[in-house]
């Protein structure tokens, strides 16, 4: 067989790569099942991006290449909307990209910036994209554990000084996946300082911007003074329009930073399909009507898997946004074992806090994906498990 390189070997196992073969063994088995892993929402798009894709496959100045421009009426409802929402205003044709949805924005920025050598601060638990852009760039990756002690919240001066002259990068993503921990201001506005100071490209994953609940509104790092110097942030439309299998998204920086990543994304992808673009407009345009009913929904979920894993034994946190919860389990259990056990047992698929990294370990995330009555179920389901685990850890050693 040919040779793979260290670089590809480098690369962990995917968290959710398993999870479609898992949940199809369980179906078979005869067994009810509630997948509440993927944050991928059971929810229908919004009305008008789904009429406009279906003229615009219909149009074939649509179908042809996009190239890294795309379809400039998608870029300028971008900016329109960044400057209504944030009060930040970003030029559509030099400051803001298109992306095939931000993951893939996320690990090709990185090919630019980091190379054998550098270091990129990671938190973890996190994104795998932060790990596999780095780890393709042949940098070394920092792991930074979030944790409560710090409220979830990268703190730099945990990093040690040898480790932070290397750094080339910082990824920063609040609220939070998979915690849905929330950065203050004053926060950002350290990072901020601090990265431009010792000239670290900070990478701001902002996907979960329009899912916040109880009157919190979460920030662009573009509201924070000086961040144009030293900051990109990355959008998606998957989370707030429930467009995941879509693919679309994009970036925004300064120029020179925002071209970095254009012209590595011109060797390896030719942007993201026109039609869907235009369906994108559609959908940005729809935010004010549409955003409210869908976070709605979002809150009933939460509100109904607070109140069912907290009657079930667990301590849980109510998440201002995002569509998870991250949840504690006692010491002594594994969170990669917990979540075997509640799918093989009784169906209910989660994500071990250990799938994140080793940071994750001790906790569990569930996502919104499923009805509060569900929710409740699957709460329900996951006590009878703990309990479980609880007595047979209870149970003396060769008793």
């Amino acid at each position: 067989m040919p040779r793979l390189t260290d670089r590809f070997r480098s690369l962990p196992v995917y968290a959710l790569a398993g999870f479609p073969q898992k949940k199809r063994d369980l179906l078979a088995r005869g067994m009810d099942v509630i997948d509440l892993g993927a944050g991928d929402a059971d929810l229908p798009a919004p009305p008008a991006a789904v009429e406009r894709l279906k003229t615009a496959v219909d149009e074939p100045a649509l179908n042809r290449y996009g190239f890294g421009f795309g379809h400039t009426p998608f870029r300028e409802a971008i900016s329109a909307w960044v400057e209504r929402r944030f009060g930040v205003r970003f030029d559509p044709y030099t400051e803001l990209m298109p992306l095939i949805g931000s993951k893939e924005g996320i690990t090709h920025l990185a090919l630019a910036y980091l190379q054998k050598g550098d270091v990129a601060i990671i938190p973890e638990p996190g994104y795998l994209a932060y790990v596999g852009g780095t780890l393709l760039g042949e940098a070394e990756p920092y792991f930074y554990p979030l944790r409560p002690r710090t409220s979830f919240l990268v703190d730099l001066d945990d990093v040690p000084a040898d480790v932070l002259d290397r750094t080339r990068l910082i990824y920063l993503n609040y609220p939070n996946n998979p915690t849905a921990a929330v950065a203050p201001r004053d926060y950002l506005e350290d990072m901020v300082r601090r990265c431009r100071e010792r000239d670290i490209l900070l990478v701001y994953d902002n996907a979960y911007s329009e899912m916040a609940y109880d009157g919190y509104v979460p920030p662009s790092i573009f509201e924070i003074e000086g961040a144009r110097d030293v900051a990109i942030e990355f959008h998606s439309l998957s989370k707030t329009y429930n467009m995941t299998g879509w693919r679309i998204g994009w970036a925004m920086a300064a120029p020179e930073i925002l071209g970095s990543l254009a012209k590595v994304k011109s060797f390896v992808d030719t942007g993201p399909f026109m039609a869907v673009q235009a369906a994108g407009v559609a959908a940005l345009e729809s935010w004010e009507s549409f955003l409210p009913g869908n976070l709605a929904t979002f809150k009933a979920r939460r509100d109904a898997a607070v109140e069912g894993f907290r009657a079930a034994g667990f301590e849980v946190e109510v998440a201002q946004a995002t569509m998870y919860l991250w949840i504690p389990l006692p010491d002594g259990i594994a969170s990669a074992e917990f979540a075997n056990r509640l799918a093989e047992e009784e169906g209910v698929m989660v994500l071990p806090g250990s799938s994140f990294g080793e940071g994750g370990e001790g906790f569990f995330r569930i996502s919104f994906i499923a009805a509060p009555e569900r929710m409740r179920q699957a709460a329900e389901r996951a006590g009878r498990v703990l309990a479980s685990m609880r007595a047979l850890a209870a149970v003396p050693a060769g008793a």
